[in-house]
C-alpha cells in the first residue's frame, strides 16, 4: 500500500502543476477589468481641459513613469512590416511586456491579404489591449476598430485619421502616418523611431488607456524620450 501512495503522489503532482500553467495562460477564463498600478504624474493632462474625442494631449515629459499595468494584463502585439521603424516598435513593445511582466501574445500579418484577418485574430483573443505597429496596419484598422468598440486598441508611432473612443494613438515629430492618400501631421522620418522614443511612447500610451483616457492622440514633443 504504502508503495503505491509513492508512486502515485508524484503524478498527482505534476499534473496539478500541468493544470496551474494551462489555467493561467487561459484568456477564456474570467477577467476582472485592467487597474492601473501607481497614477499619472503632473502635467500628462491640463485637469482643468479634459482631452476631447480626437483631440491631441502633449504630456510632460515622464509623466507617464509612475504608472504599470495590473499584474497578467493581457496585450496582443499587432505587427506587419519589416521595415526599421516597425522593428523599433515591435521590440520596444516586447522589452516593456518583459519588464511589466505583461502576457504578451503576437499576431503577425504575412501579407496584404493577411492584415484584416490578423486584426480580428487579434481581437478574437479578448485581450485587454491590442497594440499596433506597422503603418501597414492602419488603413484595416480603420475598417474593422468601430466595430469592436469593447476593445481597446493602441496604435504606436502612427494614427488613425478618425479613430473611435477606443483607438489611442502615440506620435511625435517624424511620426503620424495616418493612412495611404492622407496627409501627415508632420514630415516622416524613420531615424525618428530611436528605442528611447519607442520605449516612451509605450509607455505612454498605455499609461493613457489604463486611465481611460483614449479616443486620442498622445504627442510626444522633443525631450519626451527620456
Amino acid at each position: 500500500m504504502h508503495r503505491l501512495v509513492r508512486a502515485v503522489a508524484p503524478f498527482a503532482v505534476i499534473a496539478a502543476l500541468a493544470t496551474g500553467c494551462g489555467a493561467s495562460d487561459d484568456w477564456t477564463l474570467p477577467h476582472p477589468k485592467p487597474v492601473p498600478v501607481g497614477t499619472l504624474g503632473p502635467g500628462f493632462t491640463d485637469p482643468t481641459a479634459p482631452p476631447t474625442p480626437e483631440g491631441t494631449v502633449r504630456p510632460r515629459p515622464g509623466s507617464w513613469d509612475g504608472v504599470h499595468p495590473p499584474k497578467d494584463y493581457r496585450v496582443v502585439l499587432l505587427t506587419a512590416g519589416d521595415d526599421a521603424p516597425t522593428k523599433a516598435l515591435v521590440t520596444a513593445v516586447r522589452e516593456w511586456a518583459d519588464a511589466e511582466h505583461v502576457d504578451l501574445r503576437t499576431e503577425v500579418a504575412g501579407s496584404a491579404h493577411d492584415l484584416v484577418p490578423t486584426i480580428t485574430r487579434a481581437v478574437e483573443l479578448r485581450p485587454d489591449l491590442v497594440v499596433s505597429a506597422g503603418n501597414d496596419l492602419i488603413d484595416p484598422l480603420a475598417l474593422v476598430t468601430a466595430s469592436h468598440l469593447a476593445q481597446q486598441f493602441l496604435v504606436v508611432g502612427a494614427e488613425l485619421a478618425e479613430p473611435t473612443h477606443n483607438v489611442t494613438s502615440v506620435d511625435w515629430s517624424g511620426a503620424s502616418f495616418r493612412g495611404e492618400g492622407l496627409g501627415m501631421s508632420s514630415t516622416y522620418d524613420a531615424r525618428s523611431f530611436t528605442a528611447e522614443r519607442c520605449a516612451a511612447a509605450v509607455r505612454a500610451g498605455v499609461a493613457a488607456v489604463l486611465n481611460e483616457l483614449t479616443g486620442i492622440v498622445v504627442w510626444l514633443d522633443d525631450g519626451s524620450a527620456g
